[in-house]
């Protein structure tokens, strides 16, 4: 009899979990999938409501599942609210062990109702995060809110649901073309500094038409993001100089997160991409930070580009990336680049005047200044240099070279440095005066504070009153008279009263 019962209670005990396992679910693994991967909620005026906007969330795998937590990053704080198939969750805004079943889908419904100062005071963006699950599982999809009027520019949807791609070089990127009449947004082609700009993908200036950004524009880049000038298309950027803090007539290129933990982080979006054939482009007053490549500026047609009172900070690979171009540039301050500040790669025709070029970045491979007649990672395939000549600037490293010369055969190599501080290991530059005059060789310029792109210099530099009037620029990058005989790079030198603190 003992047995038998034994035998009942383990077969019910049998039963019961086999029916149980119709009904279990499984912790989320975070494989979770999303209609999309950031949710852009229309403009929202002063504690006025937005629309409501969906995304759908899909389990593809063959188990039930359980989503421990889906939550804003900001919690109860949060602006917006969302509603998770039905559920309200705890104030719209936190919700506990969600299930989701086998391939199967659940919608939810963001709004938000926001005040003008919840939003960055900058570019009038509020933003969070949907969190899916914590740890190792989480993922997660951002939220874009515009609270003040600005301008979304992004590649639109095609029929399949893929991205609009335009194509350069024989690849197709994903990106869209400036209308300079589109229905919603006028004139793509002209920047104003109305609105701040928010850009998804590569937004190309179409052939024949010159895009132009007016002084006082913020432009922000989403990832992977940036702007392509193509054959036969300008570029213009008509900033000039401020006279506050706030850079008011400046523009200004940056990446699109926001948070202040982001403000020196390299490699946030693409490039500004002057493409082959591209002319007449002109650059003044732009502040460039936190990109892959700051200008890639390849052969425009034989025509000049002009780069003036501009600053480029903080770019994965180069702050400059010429190939085979024409370049005059003027108080230009480049700082920190993975590979280079400046790359004159392929030959071309250069010329740079009271520019400061310095390298701190955390690689002892890189430098301030490379010059070279061959094409990027090549080894024969060579092209005239013409000229690169640099005048009364500034071009220094952590490193023991700031400069690297990299000359193929059989090709011209002309370069001379006039009137500069330059940090090298060559013991020939003293010898070498074919291509270097007056050189300030391994003394420190003093910057101010690099890490925080203040590359300023007082009395105490080396650069001080060292360069040659005859390549003066009358005022430095910051609108100030230069004295004479001028001071070597961009910027005339001043007193630092934080120094003596």
């Amino acid at each position: 009899m003992r047995t038998l019962f034994l035998f009942l209670a383990i077969l019910l005990l049998s039963c019961i979990s086999s029916c149980r396992s119709d009904f279990e679910t499984v912790p989320s693994s975070g494989d979770l999938f999303f209609s999309r991967d950031t949710v852009y909620l229309d403009t929202v005026f002063r504690n006025i409501g937005s629309s409501t906007y969906q995304l759908k969330v899909y389990n593809k795998s063959k188990k039930d599942i359980s989503i421990p937590t889906i939550q804003f990053k900001n919690g109860l704080h949060s602006k917006y609210r969302m509603s998770v198939d039905g559920m309200s969750g705890t104030n719209g805004r936190i919700f506990s062990n969600v299930t989701l079943l086998a391939k199967d889908s659940l919608f939810i419904f963001i709004e938000t109702t926001a005040d003008v100062s919840d939003a960055d005071p900058k570019s009038f963006l509020y933003t969070d995060k949907i969190l899916f699950d914590t740890g190792p599982n989480q993922q997660v999809v951002d939220l874009v809110t515009l609270i003040k009027d600005a301008i979304f520019l992004y590649p639109s949807k095609n029929a399949d649901g893929s991205k609009e791609t335009i194509t350069i070089e024989d690849k197709n990127i994903e990106g869209f073309y400036l209308n300079e009449n589109d229905p919603e947004n006028g004139n793509e082609l002209i920047f104003t500094k109305q609105k701040p700009y928010v850009i998804y993908g590569y937004a190309s200036v179409p052939e024949h038409k010159t895009v132009q950004f007016q002084a006082g524009t913020r432009v922000y880049f989403h990832a992977n993001s940036g702007i392509y000038v193509g054959k036969n298309a300008t570029l213009q950027i008509n900033g000039f100089v401020s006279t506050t803090e706030f850079l008011e007539h400046e523009v200004i290129f940056e990446g699109d997160r926001l948070e202040s933990n982001y403000d020196e982080i390299a490699g946030q979006w693409g490039k500004i991409w002057l493409g082959k054939g591209s002319l007449n482009n002109s650059i003044n007053h732009l502040t460039l930070k936190n990109a892959t490549e700051g200008l890639y500026i390849q052969n425009t047609n034989k025509t000049i580009t002009l780069i003036k009172n501009t600053q480029i900070y903080n770019c994965v690979n180069y702050g400059i990336l010429a190939e085979n171009a024409k370049i005059k540039g003027s108080n230009i301050v480049i700082n920190n680049s993975g590979k280079a500040n400046l790359f004159c790669s392929f030959g071309g025709n250069y010329e740079f005047t009271h520019c400061t070029f310095n390298n701190n970045w955390n690689n002892y491979n890189q430098v301030a200044v490379s010059i070279s007649n061959l094409k990027e990672n090549t080894s024969n395939d060579g092209n005239d240099l013409i000229e690169a000549a640099f005048n009364n600037c500034i071009i220094y490293s952590t490193y023991a070279d700031a400069l690297r010369l990299d000359k193929a055969a059989n090709v011209t190599f002309n370069y001379k440095l006039t009137n500069c501080l330059l940090k090298s290991s060559n013991k020939e530059i003293g010898a070498d005066s074919e291509h270097y005059a007056n050189i300030i060789l391994n003394e420190s310029p003093q910057f101010l504070n690099v890490t925080k792109n203040q590359l300023y210099i007082d009395r105490t530099s080396s650069a001080f009153a060292k360069g040659y009037p005859a390549y003066l620029i009358s005022a430095d990058i910051l609108g100030n008279t230069r004295t004479l005989p001028p001071d070597l790079g961009a910027y005339q030198s001043r007193d630092f009263p934080e120094k003596k603190k």
